[in-house]
């Protein structure tokens, strides 16, 4: 999937944005996201805006979108990105060498330890019965992204070349007829079963099978990982034209803000993005 990856990537430059917002209509925030520098010494938690290099360190960014009653869907992102914290640490250390050809394992054992933390929570205590979170994840390391995912949060890839590629697959019915050409954008946004997840981290899911895979990143290339918040309040074109092109005085503004601020105007559910841009480094 992508172009072949540049064979200068330990030289790209790496700016990223993060926000998460509660949105006009909830009353609490269920979303979270992450973004980490990861090296052979350990893990580093960045900022909500920030430039660095792939020659310093792997990225690590993720969004995720939690789900059960009371305080619940809270802890449960919040969960689901303070593990990634701890085992992606642990399992840098001891896989840092030969990433490409162990990425794909790497992640699924990291996103089947959160499903089972969030069961194990969800069955021990009845205020989290039915705890449960989406999870988008990117691993950015020279020339690749690495990716895993499950619910209907999303990662979309932007290439230098133009255009809008939605890397994830949303794990419900209606994001499979979609995908298969059944239903076009405007039908999957109206569909009454768009929300019914057939998978995500617990919740009950006894099965969990994360979307894994991997692009190829060229200077210019830029993502965004988000959750269906800001789907819900923006079209894909739309989504597309707020980060290449913003208007006039909305230059200055992050990349993730813009976004958010857009969305939230017709939004129903809370909102995150982050948008991470690659560029060839300075001279």
């Amino acid at each position: 999937m992508g172009p072949t990856p540049d064979s200068s990537g330990h030289h790209f430059a790496v700016h990223w944005s993060g926000i998460t917002d509660r949105g006009r209509i909830r009353q609490n925030n269920e979303d979270a996201f992450l973004a980490l520098a990861v090296d052979g010494h350990g893990v580093h938690h960045l900022g909500k805006i920030g430039d660095s290099s792939l020659a310093r360190s792997d990225f690590i960014f993720a969004v995720s979108d939690g789900m059960g009653g009371a305080n619940a869907g809270e802890f449960a992102s919040r969960i689901a990105v303070d593990r990634i914290t701890r085992l992606m640490a642990r399992r840098f250390r001891t896989s840092a060498q030969g990433i490409d050809a162990g990425f794909s394992d790497i992640l699924a054992e990291l996103f089947s330890q959160i499903h089972h933390d969030l069961l194990r929570l969800g069955s021990s205590y009845e205020e989290c019965s039915g705890m449960g979170a989406t999870l988008s994840l990117g691993w950015l390391t020279p020339g690749w992204l690495y990716f895993a995912h499950v619910g209907d949060s999303r990662i979309y890839y932007l290439p230098a070349t133009g255009g809008l590629q939605q890397l994830t697959h949303d794990h419900t019915h209606v994001g499979w007829q979609r995908r298969t050409g059944k239903i076009n954008e405007r039908e999957a946004r109206s569909h009454p079963g768009r929300v019914s997840l057939q998978q995500a981290l617990g919740a009950g899911y006894q099965v969990m099978d994360p979307h894994i895979g991997a692009v190829g990143m060229q200077p210019g290339d830029q993502l965004l990982f988000c959750t269906d918040g800001l789907v819900d309040g923006l079209w894909d074109r739309r989504i597309e034209e707020a980060i290449r092109q913003p208007e006039a005085t909305q230059v200055a503004v992050p990349a993730a803000k813009r976004l958010v601020d857009e969305a939230r105007e017709s939004s129903r559910d809370n909102l995150t993005a982050i948008v991470v841009e690659l560029h060839p480094p300075a001279t």
